[in-house]
């Protein structure tokens, strides 16, 4: 059986593309590759961001993604164009990807940069556009094309929030949730029929701030256009589109290639990133074996290590509602090795998380902070580090988001959903029977249970615990940020804040994207402006769930063990999350630990899906 699968796996890695090491920093340029024996030439690079951006390498199924393909490797793909000598014009093609927020913003800056500096074209090309991805064209493009059929969604921006009390109520079950903080929201989806005050202003600040954000930049993009109206009247058709001049033509990809080269003056396009990325050898069975048998194949240079935590925060992997996001286990792993490796002069831990397990957090912050003590630690703000998410950012050395970005949300919520009731009108009575005969003997040994509600004392034991993990959580955001715990109290609550209101707050130290985040870690730890970026995953792959065990030597003697791995790999998805939209599954998944026997969580408020 290990034989065939292995045979498989040997045939697999020899027909892909990419760099089988996970940490390994990107080489030289495509352009630079692809022009060393016609220097003359000069061509258009082709930035191909239509499969989207991986924050980690370990996003890949059967093998890593090559570290050039992530989205680190795409930042430092765009600073290599600005001195490559061959670059003629760029093209961006975004296919029917999305951006969020903050990668929209950064990106955007970062092309409109790169335009600036060479005084070349960047020609873009997308199937359609929403709010952000228009967003990041206008700054990033000298030229906008859309597909024919394509729709531009530039409608405005809006929160929206469910509110489920009336549907429970009629189905008789019932919400039993604490919360610690004013702002801490999340339980009134499930016990109101509509917002707090506290959680209408959080929300709207947040969402205001975003706007201007927004606005400012496409009004600088298209000068002398009255884009306010125009951003939040639509959706628009292409041709109206045109009109308005939100974008400048309509037509299919090889259009906007062919516009590119002419407007560069060559005949010329190379893949610069993406799938098919050129100068990209594939895969030999020797770097297959090596992954196989662990051995290391990562840079002994001084080099950052990027560190991505994406997802909801939970012990471990597995569970109902799990999305295989930032494990403390395996995130652990990880950071334990950074803190020892001492090629690693700095990491940036890139995060992009709504929060989950409080203890799942607390422990991956103690980590931290002993990585923190002996080399320097960037945290770099993708869409937003909220709750939990917050709860590490705040032991980096600095803290670096964009202005889009959500921050803060310092507080902690707990209960559970109870169905007595609603068994009840089917007919099914459930009885608790404590071992003690004391009063409240059987509410506090059942407290877990979905079969019984608290009474008024086993509330107030939650409570007070809940009291106790919300004051750990400011105390450790007071001695990550070097605030007094009184100044953290006053932002805390529970409330959401844009990366511009958190910057004031002293909750940011700095905007801006990775790029920034990479430059800070290079100053903070010596390094020069060309040192190796490797990028860390803390997710297993398959090889790795295949491949690994506490006792790898008789893991590898035993089916069994083989057998097992892939019932680990299988358990990595769910029926239930499958069903929902890929942006939504983290904010269900952050709530999992309250499922899985926790008592509290460092959760986002509520699902931030700002499109």
């Amino acid at each position: 059986m290990r034989r065939a699968l292995l045979g498989a796996l040997a045939l697999v890695a020899i027909g892909c593309h990419g760099n089988l090491e996970t940490g390994k920093s990107s080489g030289k340029s495509a352009a630079e590759d692809e022009t060393k024996g016609d220097k003359g030439a000069g061509q258009v690079l082709d930035f191909d961001l239509s499969s989207g951006l991986h924050e980690a390498s370990s996003g890949g199924i059967v093998l890593p993604i090559p570290a050039s393909r992530t989205y680190t490797g795409l930042v430092r793909e765009i600073e290599r164009a600005s001195t490559n000598k061959s670059a003629r014009g760029f093209l961006i093609r975004l296919g029917d990807a999305t951006l969020d927020w903050s990668r929209a913003e950064e990106l955007g800056l970062a092309f409109q940069r790169l335009r600036e500096k060479t005084g070349k074209p960047v020609v873009c090309h997308a199937h359609g556009l929403d709010n952000r991805s228009t967003w990041f064209l206008a700054r990033a493009c000298t030229r906008i094309w859309v597909s024919p059929a394509g729709d531009i969604d530039t409608v405005g921006i809006a929160g929206q929030v469910v509110y489920l009390k009336s549907a429970l109520d009629k189905l008789r079950i019932h919400a039993d949730f604490l919360h610690m903080g004013r702002f801490k929201s999340a339980a009134e989806t499930l016990t109101q029929d509509g917002p707090s005050p506290e959680a209408r202003e959080s929300l709207t600040a947040v969402l205001s701030s975003m706007r201007d954000t927004w606005m400012e930049g496409f009004s600088a993009a298209r000068a002398g256009k009255d884009m306010g109206s125009l951003l939040e009247d639509g959706p628009w058709g292409p041709e109206d589109a045109k009109s308005h001049g939100i974008i400048d033509a309509i037509g299919y990809e090889d259009d906007a290639r062919k516009d590119a080269e002419a407007r560069a003056h060559t005949t010329s396009t190379v893949v610069a990133f993406g799938r098919k990325k050129s100068g990209e050898s594939g895969f030999g069975l020797g770097e297959l074996f090596k992954v196989i048998a662990g051995a290391d194949t990562g840079t002994k240079r001084p080099h950052i290590s990027v560190l991505a935590a994406e997802g909801s925060i939970a012990m471990g992997a597995g569970g109902v509602l799990s999305d295989s996001g930032i494990t403390a286990k395996a995130m652990e792993r990880t950071i334990r090795k950074l803190t020892t490796d001492d090629s690693v002069k700095a990491v940036v831990l890139r995060i992009d998380s709504p929060g989950g397990s409080a203890l799942a957090s607390d422990l991956m912050w103690h980590d931290l902070m002993e990585l923190r003590k002996k080399k320097p630690l960037i945290a770099s703000v993708g869409d937003m580090a909220a709750s939990g998410g917050y709860y590490l950012a705040c032991a980096a050395t600095k803290v670096v988001a964009e202005r889009t970005s959500i921050v803060g949300s310092i507080g902690v919520l707990g209960g559970k959903i109870v169905v007595n009731d609603a068994l009840s009108e089917l007919g099914v009575h459930a009885e608790t029977f404590p071992a003690s005969p004391a009063p409240g003997a059987a509410s506090r040994a059942g407290y877990e249970s979905p079969l019984s509600p608290w009474d008024d004392a086993t509330r107030e034991k939650v409570r007070h615990s809940m009291e106790a993990v919300y004051e750990l959580f400011l105390g450790r955001v007071a001695e990550g940020r070097g605030i007094p715990v009184d100044a953290v109290r006053a932002v805390a609550e529970g409330r959401i804040w844009s990366g511009v209101q958190g910057l004031k707050l002293h909750l940011v130290d700095e905007l801006g994207g990775l790029g920034r985040a990479l430059d800070m870690a290079r100053t903070l730890a010596h390094l020069d402006t060309d040192a190796p970026v490797r990028v860390e995953g803390i997710q297993e792959t398959l090889l790795e769930n295949l491949f690994s065990s506490d006792d790898s030597d008789q893991a590898a003697e035993s089916d069994a063990a083989l057998e097992a791995a892939m019932l680990r790999l299988a358990e990595r998805r769910h029926l239930f999350l499958d069903k929902l939209d890929a942006s939504l599954r983290p904010y269900v998944a952050s709530l999992a630990p309250l499922l899985e026997g926790e008592l509290t969580v460092a959760a986002l408020p509520f699902g931030v899906v700002v499109r």
